[in-house]
């Protein structure tokens, strides 16, 4: 199960569904406009408008059970969408467009330290990261004397794929791009969605020369939930100092959002990004299957000890030992089985979802669906194995007879 365990995505990464197309360049006498002039703002090309995963807010509070590697590789999978907004800024970036992350996370009867390495990662964006799985990932350390237990974990991020700010093009993508660093530290706007996906919101900016901040709308979002966002987000904006060349710049701003810790379907969201949502909780149910593999595991671990010490010393006493254990390690079995469950669920959800588009773009989502299909065909075969085996803990249960 744990080969099979990506910290990626089936196919896309879920943020750049995000990325907002920018208007092609217009130019004055080809623009299919009827060669009319084109404004300033129809000839600039604005960016840095990738989605932002509200789960980066916050973020999970792990009770990990005792620790081996299928919870290791669960715990830190849970870390993903604060990882990758830590590489959001091009500060945390060296120039490549990509960015390995390796986390080597070890753990002893006196210690569980995270080590982070990678390829194209500042000092800044390896403090970060090194600040995120210190804080989110404590294993539970092993008990005196046990081998030290070691996992490693690897991120991805591309600036073509991933939600990623980059300075320096014009005046409006160097505005968009500070607005979108800044909504890290605008979680109180999303208080509202720990469990929700916020709607996508579409403001109106004009940067004016002279004028230290912007002016900003909000179109009407739908609901009274998404206006509030939208208020709320429309106070922070125009705190966001600004500054233009041209006397005068408009142009649209998407705040496009997704929430790995989602607990309810989103029905508000465009069917595309609705599949990029779908894929960011993948990522947690994966996360949460690994963690329950692992701590069935552990279990089986508890159980067997007792039992190796009941064969050597066949002392009845240790009966109602036997019998805990074992409890536990059906309990932690029915624990895989429920994760694997949820698991399969958005497995399913993303399929069917997958089937819709590709009636829409067959030759663009026929490669996903047969990578969403694969994702769910690997989901049932691990449910099966799972439930096999609470079939065969619960049968291995010792079960107490008296003799006359």
């Amino acid at each position: 199960m744990l080969r099979r365990l990506v910290v990626a995505s089936v196919v896309f990464t879920a943020a750049c569904a995000g990325q907002q197309k920018p208007a092609e360049d217009a130019a004055a006498n080809g623009n299919g406009n009827g060669g009319k002039p084109v404004s300033t703002e129809e000839r600039v090309r604005i960016g840095n408008q990738p989605a932002f995963d509200v789960a980066s807010c916050f973020p999970r509070e792990l009770d990990l059970p005792p620790s081996n590697q299928g919870v290791l590789v669960g715990a830190m999978l849970t870390t993903r969408p604060e990882v990758l907004e830590c590489l959001v800024s091009p500060s945390n970036r060296g120039p490549a467009e990509k960015t390995v992350v390796t986390v080597k996370t070890t753990v002893t009867d006196t210690s569980a330290t995270h080590a982070i390495s990678g390829d194209n990662l500042t000092p800044t964006g390896q403090q970060c990261i090194q600040g995120v799985v210190d804080k989110l990932v404590k294993p539970k350390l092993l008990a005196k004397g046990a081998a030290a237990v070691e996992s490693t974990a690897t991120f991805e991020h591309d600036t073509g794929s991933s939600a990623s700010v980059k300075f320096g093009t014009n005046d409006g993508s160097d505005f968009s791009g500070a607005v979108r660093l800044a909504q890290q530290e605008w979680c109180d706007c999303y208080a509202g969605y720990k469990g929700a996906t916020p709607p996508v919101l579409t403001s109106h900016v004009t940067l004016v020369k002279g004028q230290p901040t912007a002016e900003v709308t909000f179109d009407a979002s739908g609901s009274t939930e998404g206006d509030q966002l939208a208020a709320c987000l429309k106070t922070k904006v125009l705190a966001v100092p600004a500054k233009v060349s041209t006397d005068k710049l408009t142009y649209p701003h998407r705040f496009v959002h997704f929430n790995s810790n989602a607990t309810e379907a989103t029905s508000s969201l465009p069917p595309q990004l609705r599949f990029f949502q779908l894929e960011v909780v993948r990522n947690q149910r994966a996360a949460d299957a690994a963690i329950a593999f692992g701590a069935r595991a552990a279990a089986a671990e508890a159980f067997e000890a007792v039992v190796a010490k009941y064969q050597k010393t066949k002392d009845y006493k240790l009966f109602d030992e036997l019998s805990g254990k074992c409890n536990n390690l059906v309990e932690a079995a029915q624990g895989w089985v429920k994760a694997l469950e949820a698991q399969q669920v958005v497995d399913q959800a993303a399929v069917s979802l997958v089937q819709e588009l590709k009636t829409t773009d067959a030759e663009g989502w026929t490669p996903v669906e047969t990578a969403s299909q694969t994702a769910l065909t690997n989901t049932q075969k691990d449910l099966s194995t799972a439930q096999a085996r609470v079939e065969a803990d619960q049968k291995a249960c010792p079960k107490k007879s008296y003799k006359k």
